[in-house]
């Protein structure tokens, strides 16, 4: 028993830890951090083209961070400034911008934007026939290239969550800004910064020049109103969130008339990217599936605006604050989603398959404990359970997670308590059995327990979850 000492005072992580800190402590506008912010974004400014030359080394095609490359019509670079901050510098092809003093004006605008979902406009330049734009650098790639081309993992179910609400929230300021038009929103317009979290360019901001396009992707992506009219309205942008739906959900760029279809004949499963498999609540994904079809409505006023967007995506961030709600039904979820994955390569990991004794009754006690838990019957989850724990070779986390969490159920917080305890003995940096920990605390009245514990397991989960692009 002595192994139950190893609560979580042992593992909490270095504040100076970057993927420790949970999103309350980057900095946020609303909650005062605005000073923390422009740190990070310095204040815009007008460079002159020798200063971009020279961070470039020469505009040089090595420098090229435009996934079309040299091809692009309007190529980005990696640029050093002179004090060491690296910046991302878009050079429009010539003539894009005649007129130098609408282009600067119209970048001195975007630049006063400061948001923590948005990648900042930092500076522009016009001279002569140059006209480029400055922003901060991300150098974790964009989504287009974390979904369509991926060399070793595909994107988890919970980034693609995250990216529809933080995308969400960057236009919901935009909007608030009164900047309610952006510009062929889609996967590459969403980069990753250093962090791991996505932003959303603020080069989609910038008004229509001479010989640009509003949109640049197929026309099959565009809002019908652009095709009609060739004009940009608020609804442009709700539709053209739901095409970035669509390619979350599925990991392909799916023409939004195939995947309405598919919608439409509640062929949902084959919308569904297939790596995503036992990731996700099923009602999860139908929520986001019907928000992409109500974005693509023909009609623009049928689509909603950005704060619905943000009511359907917002409780989807569900495993993350789940338990900061005390949310029982959603941890429930959560538990019968993981199955027993989180144990792959634990130290005590658990091979039912591989039992030499008693094999048969092993496999039938967790089946029955199993079907106990789906079914919510957890007077018998935990008497299965208990034998099950009796017979293993091993100890498991998921077992006393689930027993855990029947425990809670049944009114019993201390057993619940010495469960979760034990589950975090077996996987240490397992985020469930912190949150369970944090929910048996709080039933037992140790709130600030309970709040630390709920630190902890975000902290390991965020840094779970930031695994995902090494």
């Amino acid at each position: 028993m002595g192994c139950l000492h190893s609560k979580t005072n042992h593992l909490h992580l270095s504040p100076d830890h970057p993927s420790s800190l949970p999103d309350t402590h980057k900095p946020d506008p609303a909650n005062g951090d605005q000073a923390e912010l422009e740190a990070q974004a310095p204040v815009f400014k007008e460079y002159s083209l020798e200063e971009l030359r020279k961070a470039t080394n020469g505009f040089s095609s090595e420098c090229i961070v435009s996934e079309s490359g040299e091809k692009a019509p309007n190529v980005v670079y990696r640029g050093k400034l002179d004090n060491n901050r690296l910046v991302a510098v878009k050079r429009f092809s010539k003539q894009s911008w005649p007129d130098a003093q609408q282009f600067v004006v119209e970048a001195v605008g975007v630049g006063k934007l400061r948001h923590k979902r948005l990648v900042n406009l930092v500076g522009c330049c016009a001279e002569g026939d140059e006209r480029l734009l400055v922003a901060e650098y991300m150098p974790n790639d964009t989504l287009s290239k974390h979904l369509f081309h991926w060399d070793k993992k595909p994107l988890p179910w919970e980034m693609r969550v995250r990216v529809a609400y933080y995308i969400a929230q960057a236009l919901d300021h935009c909007n608030i800004e009164n900047r309610k038009i952006y510009h062929d929103l889609n996967a590459y317009r969403v980069l990753f910064d250093e962090d791991g979290d996505p932003r959303l360019s603020t080069f989609g901001l910038m008004k229509n020049s001479r010989d640009g396009k509003s949109y640049s992707t197929n026309l099959a992506y565009t809002p019908p109103e652009f095709l009609r009219t060739g004009r940009v309205i608020p609804e442009s942008v709700i539709y053209s969130y739901g095409t970035v739906l669509l390619d979350l959900l599925s990991g392909k760029h799916i023409p939004p008339s195939h995947a309405l279809d598919l919608i439409r004949e509640k062929n949902v499963l084959l919308l569904m990217d297939s790596s995503l498999e036992g990731q996700y609540v099923n009602d999860d994904a139908t929520k986001l599936v019907e928000l992409a079809s109500k974005c693509l409505q023909s009609e623009a006023r049928d689509r909603g605006d950005i704060k619905f967007l943000l009511t359907v995506v917002a409780p989807l961030q569900k495993q993350k604050e789940a338990c900061a709600r005390m949310d029982l039904t959603a941890v429930h979820d959560i538990l019968l989603k993981t199955g027993y994955k989180d144990e792959e390569g634990a130290e005590n990991e658990l091979s039912f398959q591989e039992w030499t004794q008693q094999v048969q009754d092993m496999l039938n006690t967790k089946k029955f404990g199993d079907i106990a838990f789906r079914d919510k019957d957890f007077k018998n989850a935990i008497e299965y359970y208990s034998k099950l724990v009796a017979m293993m070779p091993g100890p498991s986390a998921t077992v006393f997670a689930r027993r855990a969490f029947s425990y809670l159920m049944n009114g019993q917080a201390e057993l619940a308590l010495r469960d979760a305890m034990q589950a975090q003995v077996c996987i240490p940096e397992w985020p469930t059995a912190f949150y369970l920990q944090a929910l048996a605390l709080s039933k037992l009245g140790m709130e600030t327990d309970a709040q630390d514990m709920l630190n902890d397991g975000a902290a390991f989960e965020a840094k779970r979850h930031n695994t995902w692009r090494s």
